[in-house]
């Protein structure tokens, strides 16, 4: 009889001790075996002589509890330096969601696009938008004019969310005509203005500077354009009509009448758009905002209707 491959016997073997060996919930763990099992987790490794002693201590003595020392380590810097996100669908959303978390406070929101795939209040909501508001009108495609990748979702039921109530109307984002004047404080399109033709964006953008009040903000973000063609001359994604560079995106709003505020990039690839050469390595392990919006994988651009 041949040797298992690595693969198969490993899940056997995990099978068999999930099913014989008795498991203590972390909670009842004591103190050393806890945080063991914390280092092993968060940081991948055994716990180092002096900082596990201390951690040890801390929670033997009650100074911590075991969620605290997860959390320690969870948000230490030696988790976000040595251990870098290598999923770069899952960095992109952490990205996505520091930028949400950084919009302007709004009492009336329209996204662009924002029906969220698993849940049924919308993106904004859970990429981290910090404040209530007064209403969330969430904008989208009918389910059956969608691409199949996109068909999950909302069905158009109103539900009121952690923030205050969100509905949802299925029509084109290229008409917002049944939107009065200045009837929203701010506009957001959140991966979705790379879906329409270079001038059904132009639309777009008059469309969302004619719904904001004065000082209304418009923010998005979008692939960059540039970037990804480094790694190829398709689309980032096959439904996508174009993809735009930030001096390209910038000026279609201002032709639309903003002032850009911020033009800035998501998923640091300094070295790779340095050299020409596409790391989606490096794009994936350096998640957040930057300010050099030329070396990011995304563009994150937020803009104002002048008073």
């Amino acid at each position: 009889m041949g040797s298992m491959p690595g693969r198969a016997w490993k899940r056997r073997i995990y099978r068999v001790f999930d099913r014989f060996v008795p498991t203590v919930p972390f909670r009842y763990l004591p103190p050393k075996q806890s945080v063991r099992l914390a280092f092993n987790v968060i940081l991948d490794r055994e716990p180092d002589p002096v900082g596990g002693a201390d951690y040890v201590e801390k929670l033997a003595t009650g100074e911590l509890s075991r969620h605290g020392v997860a959390e320690a380590l969870a948000h230490s810097e030696e988790f976000r330096r040595r251990l870098p996100i290598g999923n770069v669908l899952l960095s992109m959303h952490v990205s996505r969601s520091e930028f949400v978390a950084g919009l302007p406070r709004a009492s009336r929101i329209l996204d662009l696009g924002g029906t969220h795939q698993g849940l049924p209040d919308g993106a904004l909501v859970h990429l981290g938008y910090p404040y209530p508001f007064e209403q969330l009108v969430v904008v989208d495609l009918p389910v059956d004019e969608r691409d199949e990748i996109y068909q999950g979702g909302s069905a158009g039921e109103s539900v009121l969310s952690e923030l205050g109530p969100v509905e949802f109307a299925f029509h084109s984002m290229t008409d917002l005509s049944r939107y009065a004047d200045g009837s929203f404080d701010l506009v957001y399109s959140g991966q979705s203005i790379e879906h329409v033709s270079e001038s059904d964006g132009d639309q777009v953008a008059r469309q969302a500077f004619r719904v904001l009040a004065p000082g209304g903000w418009f923010c998005l973000d979008t692939p960059n354009g540039p970037v990804w063609r480094l790694r190829s001359d398709a689309p980032m994604n096959h439904d996508h009509k174009i993809e735009y560079a930030p001096g390209q995106l910038v000026a279609k709003l201002e032709r639309a009448g903003f002032v850009v505020t911020e033009c800035k990039g998501l998923n640091l690839m300094r070295h790779g758009a340095a050299t020409g050469v596409f790391d989606e390595v490096e794009a994936s392990a350096h998640p957040g905002v930057f300010a050099d919006a030329s070396a990011c994988l995304l563009l994150a651009v937020v803009a104002r209707k002048p008073f």
